[in-house]
C-alpha cells in the first residue's frame, strides 16, 4: 500500500503556526514511507472562506517548503460529489432524512442536559416513515449511528487506544436543509477519493474521527490510520494564542526567522530522536515514525527557536543571505557595501540570532562613523593618542603588498610592538574610528572586507584631538 498523506486546511486566515507543524509531519511521514502529501483547502464556509486567506496559505506553504504533490483539490467544488454519497446512503437505510423542528431539537438539548447525556438527538425521525413528514420543514440528512450498547475503539497511532461508547454518539448530519454537505460527511468523501491511507492533524479532531470512522463503514469504505498530535501551548501552558505572540507563518517570516530554522523547531514540537536538536530535511525524513510523536503537548520556546535560528543563519548560503538582507538594507548588487558586506558575512553570523540583527550589524560596512561618537565606549577611545595609534596602523597596513586577513593581522601585530602597548591600545580606537562601535567582529576581518580605500577614508574622517 502506498502511503497517501493529505493536509487540509480552512482558508479563513492565516497559515497558523500548529497548521505548519502539521503540514510538517504529514509531508514527512510520506517523504519516509515513499508516499505522496496532498493539499486540500477546505473552503465549504463560503463566508469565511477568501481568496486573499488561500493566497496567504500557499505563500506560507511555499515559504516552508511544504507545497502538496499535484494540484491542490477545493473541497467546495466537489460539493456534489458530496451530496451523491449521501444520496446512496439514504438509498441503503444507512441514513435518512431528519424532519425535526427547531423546537423540537431545543427540547431535545434541554432534556440531555438535565439527564447529563452527551447524545443530544433522541432519534426522533431514524425509523419513522417520510410520510410522517410534516409540511414546511426542509429536513436534514442524517447518518445511522451504531445502537447497540457496545463501544468503538480505534487505535490511534499517537494516542493509542481510545474508546467512545455508541451511546455517546450522535446520529450526525451529513447535508443541512438547504442540500450543502456538512464538514464531517466532506472530509470523508474527499479523504476517501484522495486515497488517503493516513489522517495525521491535531488532537481537537480526535472526537471526530469516532463519527467518521463509522461513515466509511456505512460508506463500505475501509477507513484510514488516524493520528492526533497535541497542540501546540505557549510557554504558560495554556493554548498558542495570540497573546504568546506571532501565529501566522508568514509573521515568523517578517520577523527574520529562516524556513529551514522553524521547520527544525516545529519538528521537535512533540517528536524526537534522542537529544538530537539539529534535525535536517533530509535527516528528518529518514527518521520520522508517528511513533516517536509525544502525546503530550508542547511549550512553544521563542528563545529556542532564536538559538536554533542562529545556526541556521552561519549555515546559510551567503549569496542567498544577502538576497534577504539587500531590501532592508536598501542595496543593490552593484553597491560598493553590497560587496563588503557579503564577504563579512561569516564575521557577522556569528554575533546574530535573526536576520533584523544581520542587518543592523552589517551597517558598520555601510555607515562612515559620525564624529563624535554615540556610542560610550567607543567614543572613551577616540583620544589623541588612540587616534595616533590607529593613524600609525593604518599606514602600516596601507603599504601592505597582500591583502589578506593573516597580513593584516601581522601589521597590527608590528604596530603594537613599535608602540610598546596593549594589543587594545592600537585595536580599540582603530575598531572605534573604523565602526564607530566596539560591538563587531574580529578586526582583521573587519579591515579585509573594508577595503584599503575605504579604510584610509575612515582613518582620514578621524578627529585629530
Amino acid at each position: 500500500m502506498s502511503v497517501v498523506t493529505r493536509f487540509a486546511p480552512s482558508p479563513t486566515g492565516f497559515l497558523h503556526i500548529g497548521g505548519a507543524r502539521t503540514a510538517l509531519f504529514n509531508y514527512l511521514f510520506a517523504r519516509h514511507h515513499g508516499g505522496s502529501y496532498k493539499l486540500r483547502i477546505e473552503d465549504t464556509d463560503r463566508k469565511r472562506s477568501t481568496p486573499e486567506a488561500i493566497d496567504a496559505i500557499f505563500e506560507g506553504l511555499s515559504w516552508v517548503g511544504l507545497e502538496g504533490d499535484g494540484d491542490p483539490i477545493y473541497q467546495f467544488a466537489r460539493a456534489s460529489r458530496h451530496a451523491e454519497v449521501a444520496q446512496d446512503l439514504i438509498a441503503r437505510g444507512m441514513a435518512y432524512h431528519c424532519y425535526a423542528s427547531p423546537e423540537e431539537l431545543d427540547i431535545m438539548r434541554a432534556e440531555a442536559k438535565s439527564e447529563g447525556r452527551r447524545r443530544l438527538y433522541n432519534d426522533l425521525w431514524r425509523d419513522r416513515a417520510p410520510s410522517d413528514a410534516p409540511a414546511g420543514i426542509d429536513p436534514v440528512v442524517r447518518l445511522k449511528m451504531p445502537r447497540d450498547g457496545g463501544s468503538t475503539t480505534l487505535t490511534d497511532l499517537v494516542q493509542g487506544d481510545v474508546t467512545v461508547d455508541h451511546e455517546q454518539m450522535d446520529d450526525m448530519i451529513l447535508l443541512r436543509a438547504d442540500g450543502t454537505p456538512t464538514y464531517m460527511l466532506s472530509v470523508v468523501v474527499d479523504d476517501h477519493d484522495m486515497g488517503v491511507t493516513h489522517v495525521i492533524r491535531g488532537d481537537d479532531h480526535l472526537t471526530n474521527a469516532f463519527r467518521q470512522y463509522h461513515l466509511y463503514r456505512a460508506a463500505g469504505w475501509d477507513a484510514p490510520d488516524f493520528a492526533h498530535i497535541p497542540l501546540i501551548h505557549g510557554p504558560d501552558g495554556a493554548k498558542l494564542s495570540k497573546r504568546h505572540g506571532a501565529l501566522g507563518v508568514e509573521a515568523y517570516r517578517d520577523m527574520g526567522y529562516l524556513p529551514e530554522a522553524l521547520k527544525n523547531y516545529l519538528l521537535r514540537l512533540g517528536w524526537g530522536h534522542g537529544d538530537t536538536e539539529i534535525v535536517s530535511e533530509e535527516e528528518a525524513i529518514s527518521l520520522f515514525e508517528l511513533k516517536d510523536v509525544g502525546k503530550a503537548p508542547s511549550r512553544f520556546d521563542f528563545q529556542k527557536l532564536e538559538n536554533l535560528n542562529g545556526h541556521y543563519l552561519r549555515e546559510a548560503d551567503g549569496d542567498r543571505l544577502m538576497t534577504l538582507l539587500a531590501p532592508s538594507l536598501d542595496l543593490t548588487a552593484d553597491d560598493p557595501a553590497f560587496s563588503r558586506i557579503r564577504l563579512g558575512l561569516a564575521g557577522l553570523s556569528k554575533r546574530a540570532t535573526m536576520l533584523p540583527q544581520l542587518a543592523e550589524a552589517a551597517r558598520i560596512y555601510i555607515d562612515r562613523p559620525s564624529f563624535p561618537l554615540t556610542e560610550p565606549k567607543a567614543a572613551k577611545s577616540i583620544t589623541p593618542e588612540g587616534v595616533a595609534h590607529a593613524r600609525a596602523a593604518g599606514e602600516r597596513i596601507a603599504a601592505l603588498g597582500d591583502w589578506t586577513e593573516e597580513a593584516i593581522h601581522a601589521a597590527l601585530a608590528e604596530t603594537v610592538e613599535a608602540a610598546g602597548v596593549g594589543f587594545g591600545k592600537v585595536a580599540q580606537p582603530l575598531r572605534a574610528v573604523l565602526t564607530g562601535t566596539m560591538a563587531s567582529p574580529d578586526l582583521s576581518n573587519v579591515i579585509f572586507c573594508l577595503g584599503a580605500e575605504e579604510v584610509a577614508a575612515r582613518l582620514a574622517a578621524a578627529p585629530n584631538s
